[in-house]
């Protein structure tokens, strides 16, 4: 696959720059090492599910927790809402890092408490998959979900993370795939494998995120992270250490990687999209693509948590989301790969009739395959692997075991 085009993926105050997954922050670490507290909670039965739903009411005000300069400036969705049906909202950019807002939700959860939020957005990941097992989420009601079902991508009624999205609904999604400065690479990348050439001795950056790098290592295998069992993990595992010993890379990194490119001090490197966007914005000679072999799509879910004062509230703002005016809205601005795919021709009519750099921006946003993947690039894109806590006990040691040594 060609370098995408990188037109629109974030703004220059991209979310990503605050996102890390366990692995990336001390906290991160110590959470993935020892396991959660709580007992994994037994599958909600049906009867139960429709009898607490039968119990809420709307209340009139809904409590959103999301990531920051994640919703337009003037919060036009959420005004939108309010306007058609009275229900009130107050937006907190609360949400820096998923290992470290469930290290402070779960004594709280698990404590019987509220967490104060009736909408969290969190990433899918080892903090989802532990707020799913515990019991910390409400399932979903999806006869109150019309928009959802009427409007949302067939993608993103299959998650792995959430089979049938008894939990969760995707917000937004994004891409990890591969970022290479073009004053010191001359050639074309298309390959993971131009990680592992020995010709880019000391000048490689590889992610510190265990579930990031396990990703790369597995995808360079050709293996399914999806489906990927333990003897796949250690084989990623030498592969990587290899990679290691070989002196191919230069630093394992968090979001400082982004800085390491730029400026030349790694040639090319693990890469969230978004954050190649923001220094090509600056005039940076930096370049990201997803590799022919494949890449990572992340996707950060809005989800009811256990407690939630306004849940009927919380839902009905969910599902608002999800008309495909709405979503086009927020999705200009955030400008990540929507779950609505009616957004795509929204901002195509959109662009007809604007002018001057609005009518370039929208142009660019609806050409990018960051924005709009194609079948085929959806085709190479996994998600991460899925681990319960007994399992998390082999895996992160495989691949924290490379990136710390």
């Amino acid at each position: 696959m060609n370098p995408l085009l990188l037109r629109g993926m974030t703004q220059p105050r991209t979310r990503r720059d605050v996102f890390r997954l366990a692995g990336a922050s001390a906290a991160g670490l110590a959470l993935a090492a020892c396991g959660v507290q709580g007992q994994k909670a037994a599958p909600p039965k049906a009867d139960a599910v429709a009898d607490y739903w039968a119990s809420q009411k709307k209340n009139g005000k809904v409590v959103f927790a999301n990531w920051p300069e994640y919703m337009p400036e003037d919060k036009g969705p959420l005004e939108k809402f309010k306007q058609d049906t009275g229900i009130t909202y107050e937006y907190k950019e609360v949400i820096q890092e998923n290992a470290e807002f469930f290290g402070k939700a779960d004594p709280v959860l698990r404590a019987g408490q509220s967490l104060g939020y009736d909408i969290v957005v969190m990433t899918n990941g080892i903090q989802l998959q532990h707020m799913i097992e515990l019991g910390y989420v409400v399932p979903l009601d999806h006869t109150k979900l019309p928009n959802f079902q009427a409007n949302a991508g067939q993608k993103y009624k299959e998650r792995s993370y959430d089979p049938g999205n008894k939990y969760t609904v995707p917000y937004t999604s994004g891409v990890t795939g591969i970022a290479y400065n073009t004053e010191f690479v001359k050639e074309e990348i298309t390959s993971i494998e131009s990680l592992f050439d020995p010709k880019y001795k000391g000048r490689v950056g590889m992610m510190a995120d265990a579930q990031e790098i396990a990703n790369f290592g597995m995808i360079a295998l050709g293996i399914a992270p999806e489906k990927s069992t333990e003897a796949d993990w250690r084989k990623a595992g030498e592969k990587l250490k290899a990679q290691s010993d070989a002196g191919i890379v230069r630093k394992y990194y968090d979001q400082s990687y982004i800085d390491a490119v730029s400026k030349g001090d790694v040639w090319l490197t693990m890469a969230w999209s978004g954050d190649v966007f923001q220094r090509q914005l600056a005039g940076e000679p930096v370049k990201f693509v997803v590799p022919a072999e494949g890449g990572t799509i992340w996707t950060d879910n809005m989800l009811i948590p256990k407690g939630a004062a306004n849940p009927v509230d919380a839902l009905m703002l969910m599902d608002y989301l999800y008309q495909p005016a709405v979503a086009a809205e927020l999705d200009e601005y955030i400008q990540y790969v929507t779950p609505v795919p009616a957004v795509e021709e929204l901002l195509r009519e959109k662009a007809k009739t604007a002018k001057g750099e609005d009518k370039k921006a929208l142009e660019d946003m609806v050409s990018s395959p960051l924005m709009f993947p194609s079948e085929a690039d959806y085709a190479k894109l996994h998600n991460y692997t899925q681990l319960t806590t007994q399992q998390e006990q082999v895996f992160n040691p495989i691949f924290q075991s490379i990136t710390q040594a």
